[in-house]
């Protein structure tokens, strides 16, 4: 197999060949595999990930980091970069592996990805390795939102509700579904201050509820966007009929009431 084209596509040629082949090598192709390189990788990759959250974001503490890093080098973000590379391409697996579609699957992929950066920590040390891991990182780092990654739907909403010093939302179990072991949940979250009421589904009660706070911060948010392009609209109205018109205009904008025809 020519790996060239992979050293191109991570721009770094290996000074020892057989390394990068044992990286892309998976355990069911034979006794070489890449196991150990994954190992290595891990930590290598962890290592680099928190010196880049470090020196990029000077203000966020411990806490915050940890959990930037923990969703940077999670399965799923690292099987994103390898398909980006399209390191499917390059897999050396066995037969039935291959067969079941292992060149496809995210853990194998992610797994690879790591075993190429323990390689990579072989071959050119730590500096090596800091450049491949920092260029591949690079386009998420521009878009991630230290506010937000590794958050979920309820703490978004929490956290949306008390900087509009709103009451926090309520949540009630409305429907269960299904067999005790198969169960389907279905919550209903509501914030009464801004008329909202959304339901969700999941197969435990947390997931339903996550799935329903994630619909009701999307509704809250968009509440709150049409009620200033309503005041923006009645900004020219006279003070003492303000108040009554805003709040037609709002509710015109949201969808609860029609608007009034011409003439």
């Amino acid at each position: 197999m020519d790996l060239a084209a992979l050293e191109e596509r991570l721009q770094y040629k290996f000074r020892s060949g057989e390394l990068l082949q044992q990286a892309v090598t998976h355990r069911s192709h034979g006794s070489v595999h890449n196991e150990r390189l994954e190992f290595l990788g891990d930590s290598v990759l962890n290592c680099v990930v928190a010196q880049l959250l470090f020196l990029k974001y000077a203000r966020l503490d411990e806490g915050d980091l940890s959990r930037l890093r923990a969703n940077l080098v999670k399965q799923q973000s690292l099987s994103e970069i390898a398909e980006r590379l399209g390191l499917s391409d390059f897999l050396r697996l066995g037969e039935g592996e291959m067969k079941s579609g292992g060149f496809r699957r995210p853990s194998i992929l992610a797994d690879t990805l790591e075993a190429i950066f323990g390689a990579v920590f072989v071959d050119g040390g730590f500096e090596g390795a800091r450049e491949v891991i920092g260029r591949l990182f690079e386009p998420v780092l521009k878009v991630v939102d230290p506010k937000t990654l590794g958050k979920d739907s309820k703490t978004l909403l929490q956290e949306y509700l008390q900087a509009k010093r709103l009451p926090l939302p309520v949540y009630t179990v409305v429907e269960t579904r299904g067999a005790a072991h198969n169960q389907e949940f279905e919550v209903e979250c509501s914030i009464p201050k801004l008329d909202v009421g959304v339901r969700g589904s999941g197969r435990s009660r947390r997931g339903a509820e996550q799935s329903a706070a994630k619909l009701a911060l999307e509704a809250a948010q968009a509440a709150a966007q049409a009620l200033r392009r309503a005041k923006r609209k009645v900004s020219a109205v006279p003070d003492a009929d303000a108040p009554g018109e805003v709040l037609k205009a709002a509710a015109v904008e949201t969808g609860a009431v029609e608007p009034a025809s011409p003439g």
